[in-house]
């Protein structure tokens, strides 16, 4: 019955089409009214482009089975980045994710004390030698009462007692210069550039004490963890996130690394850079099942398992710049070319002149 009356409306419509077309539309159809006229190429061009859209639709839905198919057959672990030292997640098959203890909380200690000092000349920055504009009066008074508490319950948190005297000398310069500045209601570059100075051993300290805290705990809980899953290490994969700032001897990647061996970077141990500091368990997946699916696809239509880690246009485009450069009378200036699969640390690893380290600055 259904079908009779589909069929006995098209004819109708057929019949009618003259009729229809030849009418006045009514008023409350003119505002969206109109003949518009589409130019073959136009159309031809959406047709194509649309294919691309339809695969990203593709893949989404693809990506999901193969991040199953991952998990089911091997471990995983992420280490994502946190004001907390970190996180780290091992994904085991059959098992529900297991999230290890964090860094012990006298790392954010001395991060949060030595960020303090840095984030005074953030807050003066934009005020030295302006003695007309006093705008950073409220924001310093503001944050020298938090400083003067942080100052006043030192003695009670969890901090051996040198850690704690380094700390308490960093909150104690940090009011004087605070102190100065209001009482002058002036920030001098002068001062700003001696108050630096002084900080500078106090922090030092503080940075070399934080990461060493954050590593003996991070290599503790990954030796537990290649110990739980004996052979089963061979086969894991895992991802470290970093920004750009972040990148160079990135901490939980370098950690991982040592674990890992050479021959797993990045073939079963990746960096993925990240645009901002925190990224979620989730999207650090939906990333790594990415990279390892490309690699099934560039292995299926070219025969190199790891050509998709790469920009797939990017030799024809060295090529292309070569010859374009030449014509405009310029001198290529390109990286070198690496193989596929390459192992080598996927951050800056060409050595050179001059400081690499907090250490070479003094």
């Amino acid at each position: 019955m259904k079908t009779r009356f589909g069929l006995t409306m098209s004819a109708a419509l057929m019949l009618s089409g003259g009729a229809a077309n030849a009418q006045t539309l009514p008023d409350y159809m003119a505002p969206i009214s109109g003949r518009t006229n589409a130019a073959p190429g136009d159309v031809a061009t959406r047709d194509v482009l649309a294919l691309n859209t339809a695969m990203f639709d593709l893949y989404g839905d693809a990506a999901k089975v193969f991040q199953k198919n991952i998990l089911d057959k091997h471990p995983v672990i992420l280490g994502l980045f946190s004001g907390a030292g970190g996180r780290l997640i091992l994904y085991r098959p059959g098992q529900p994710p297991l999230d290890a203890p964090p860094v012990p909380v006298v790392y954010q200690l001395l991060k949060s004390a030595g960020h303090s000092t840095m984030a005074l000349a953030e807050v003066v920055g934009p005020y030295v030698d302006n003695p007309d504009n006093k705008s950073w009066r409220a924001s310093m008074l503001a944050f020298r009462s938090r400083m003067q508490s942080a100052l006043d319950s030192l003695d009670a948190t969890p901090m051996q007692a040198d850690w704690r005297d380094n700390n308490r000398t960093i909150l104690r310069n940090n009011i004087a210069f605070m102190d100065e500045c209001l009482g002058s209601g002036v920030i001098p570059f002068a001062k700003l550039e001696a108050f630096g100075k002084q900080q500078a051993p106090f922090l030092a300290k503080n940075v070399a004490w934080a990461a060493q805290t954050q590593v003996a705990h991070w290599m503790g809980v990954l030796a537990d963890w290649k110990a739980q899953l004996g052979p089963d290490w061979e086969k894991t994969y895992a991802a470290s996130n970093t920004i750009y700032v972040t990148r160079q001897n990135n901490v939980i990647f370098s950690v991982l690394a040592q674990f890992f061996g050479p021959e797993a970077i990045n073939t079963r141990l990746l960096l993925i850079e990240t645009v901002s500091f925190t990224t979620t368990p989730s999207d650090m997946l939906e990333s790594l099942t990415r990279i390892i699916a490309d690699r099934s696809v560039g292995a299926l239509f070219f025969g190199n398992y790891h050509l998709m880690d790469y920009e797939l246009m990017g030799g024809d485009a060295r090529a292309a710049i070569i010859a374009e450069a030449g014509k405009r009378g310029m001198t290529p200036f390109l990286p070198p070319l690496v193989p596929f699969g390459s192992k080598q640390w996927p951050t800056l690893v060409t050595p050179g002149p001059g400081p690499a380290t907090i250490a070479d600055l003094k």
